[in-house]
């Protein structure tokens, strides 16, 4: 089967059921593993070159609507003569369903259950392993500082949250995601201030612009012992990687517990 993916976690999802070999080209994003980056480049995940999908003949493409504006993407998909799964993830639970469906367009059915059964395992005894503060730790997660962009309810980065003891400040908006402004943050009242701009890599995310707002000068939440940049690829997409997010969410927060993220993925 000759495999393309139009957005990172799509990548990710087919190479932990082991079909990096069968894919012949991803979008501009996709960088895990390693080496679909040697693959042709698609371009960006809003403006995919279908001409050149075309070009590739693939069996099977593997879209998305988990980015606002992948809509005309998956319209130009739809015209296409070409078998095609569609993934619209939103909480943790849709990307377990996500990974299973995607495992039985495949011939990977079972790979797909024992990778989802791996990763619920491992949610579960670090939700055990957290501590139950009361009241709970409360999360700001930044995608994208202007404006001011975050997830919302309807989040799996809400779920992420709630596993190890704390609550997403945005969580009880029942959106996918929310727009505020830094007044909207300040009234939320966050404990931490978890920065996660999505594309842009970790390098790129310089901590010292965050602490010298003015508006949040003197607020707990953005002193620099309480503003952590995290790692794009762990939190801000819908795939197996996100469980080491999670262990890298838990050290942050209990690193007397959790010891730095060494997971396979």
């Amino acid at each position: 089967m000759r495999i393309v993916s139009l957005c990172p976690s799509n990548t990710e999802i087919l190479a932990c059921l082991g079909l990096t070999a069968q894919l012949i080209g991803v979008d501009h994003y996709s960088d895990w593993p390693a080496d679909v980056k040697k693959l042709p480049n698609l371009g960006p995940d809003l403006n995919i070159n279908i001409e050149k999908v075309i070009e590739l003949k693939p069996d099977f493409i593997v879209g998305s609507l988990s980015v606002p504006g992948m809509e005309k993407v998956v319209e130009r998909v739809k015209s296409l003569n070409t078998p095609f799964l569609i993934l619209d993830p939103h909480r943790l639970g849709d990307i377990f369903d996500d990974i299973i469906e995607v495992g039985e367009a495949t011939d990977r059915y079972q790979k797909a259950c024992d990778l989802v059964d791996w990763m619920k395992e491992r949610i579960e005894e670090i939700r055990q392993k957290c501590p139950k503060a009361n009241p709970p730790l409360r999360l700001y997660w930044e995608w994208w500082p202007k404006p001011v962009v975050s997830p919302g309810g309807k989040n799996w980065l809400t779920d992420l949250s709630e596993i190890v003891g704390a609550t997403n400040v945005f969580a009880d908006i029942p959106e996918d995601n929310v727009k505020s402004d830094w007044a909207g943050v300040i009234q939320a009242n966050p404990d931490y201030t978890m920065v996660v701009w999505t594309g842009i890599p970790l390098k790129n995310v310089k901590i010292e612009k965050i602490i010298n707002r003015p508006e949040w000068r003197g607020y707990p939440f953005a002193k620099r012992d309480r503003i952590h940049i995290l790692e794009e690829g762990w939190f801000c997409r819908p795939s197996p990687r996100l469980v080491t997010g999670l262990e890298h969410l838990a050290h942050i927060l209990y690193p007397e517990i959790f010891p730095e993220a060494k997971s396979f993925i």
